[in-house]
């Protein structure tokens, strides 16, 4: 499986769009900032939305089209699944 995810920080100030085929070992990167400037620098540590696919191109492709959303659309794609903006990586 090959997921595309939202992250953002303490205050869901930021979003952290990514891409992989391990979202339980990627969103511990994230924690633990290992080697991702950007969740060193804007403590992107929160897990509050993702999708499934098979195959690695629909997933970069969903990948490209979510960073290419304005701020709004990524909102009510997490709100849709996460309304409370809980970080979903507690359940793993």
């Amino acid at each position: 499986m090959y997921y595309v995810y939202i992250l953002t920080n303490f205050t869901n100030k930021v979003l952290y769009t990514g891409m992989t085929n391990n979202l339980c070992r990627r969103t511990y990167e994230h924690k633990l900032e290992i080697n991702d400037s950007f969740s060193q620098k804007y403590k992107t540590h929160k897990l509050v939305y993702f999708e499934e696919y098979n195959s690695p191109q629909e997933a970069i492709a969903r990948e490209k089209q979510i960073k290419g959303f304005l701020r709004l659309k990524k909102i009510r794609l997490i709100e849709e699944m996460n309304p409370e903006w809980q970080d979903l990586s507690e359940r793993f």
